[in-house]
């Protein structure tokens, strides 16, 4: 076999590197940047029992051994990659759902739309609270409170950073959910119809499963109350800050008039 054949059936060939960066795009897709989000996301319950437990959850990351090694290695330069690759994909996509219906055809262009949706949301969020921590403007001990007020915030009575938050979390958790069922399909893990269909079935309801764990969360910050409080009432005898606790304190008493004896 010639010299030139041989460079043709390389991994690295330029003819193949397309196929390359899709499967590495895949692959960063589930790990470690939706594994990163699934933790970050459990983590960040932590809130619904109050600012001590969630400081001490934050304590512990903030105090992991090469910590700056691993955000840039493990979790921000593969989130790089993957959402700048993903906004190329979406650009470069031909798509025809209009005319064809198909539950595939619709997961495909939902994929690519809640991918974009995804990726400002995620930007957003790391300018707001990581961006500002490495400009020493937020402290750690500082993100519950200022996650409290932010994203209880009002216009016309309506919490709107908590409602982008909710929006946000669930492009998130759909690209991923249905990005899984694309890397087992892509790879081989699934390659009957059956097993297709079961893969769907399964990653849909750990997306139903995850969105709610971060969606109550956001709930709980942009109302003081999670899902299970507005259900079945709130359980006393926690002596931990919550929300409710930093918003009574950051009011502003009203203001009283002289009074004339």
């Amino acid at each position: 076999m010639s010299e030139a054949a041989l460079a043709d059936q390389s991994l690295f060939a330029q003819n193949r590197r397309a196929f390359l960066l899709r499967k590495l795009h895949s692959l960063t897709g589930v790990a470690p940047v939706g594994a990163f989000m699934v933790f970050h996301l459990w983590t960040n319950a932590k809130a619904l029992q109050g600012q001590e437990p969630f400081d001490k959850a934050v304590a512990e990351i903030t105090h992991t051994p090469y910590l700056a090694v691993l955000e840039w290695g493990l979790i921000l330069l593969p989130l790089l990659f993957h959402a700048g690759y993903g906004v190329k994909l979406a650009l470069d996509a031909k798509y025809n759902v209009s005319k064809y219906k198909t539950t595939r055809n619709w997961a495909f262009t939902l994929q690519r739309v809640t991918g974009l949706l995804a990726f400002a949301f995620i930007a957003f969020h790391l300018y707001e609270y990581w961006g500002k921590k490495l400009a020493g403007k937020l402290a750690p001990e500082q993100f519950y409170p200022a996650l409290c007020q932010n994203m209880s915030a009002t216009v016309k009575g309506i919490p709107v950073v908590g409602l982008l938050y909710v929006l946000g979390i669930a492009a998130s958790v759909f690209h991923f959910a249905n990005g899984l069922w694309g890397f087992c399909f892509s790879w081989g893990v699934t390659v009957s119809r059956r097993s297709q269909q079961m893969a769907a079935a399964v990653f849909g309801v750990l997306g139903v499963a995850i969105f709610l764990l971060g969606a109550n969360t956001a709930i709980y910050f942009s109302t003081g109350s999670s899902v299970q409080d507005m259900i079945f009432g709130k359980k006393g005898g926690s002596d931990a800050r919550t929300c409710v606790d930093i918003l009574q304190q950051t009011q502003k008493p009203a203001s009283v008039g002289p009074v004339i004896e």
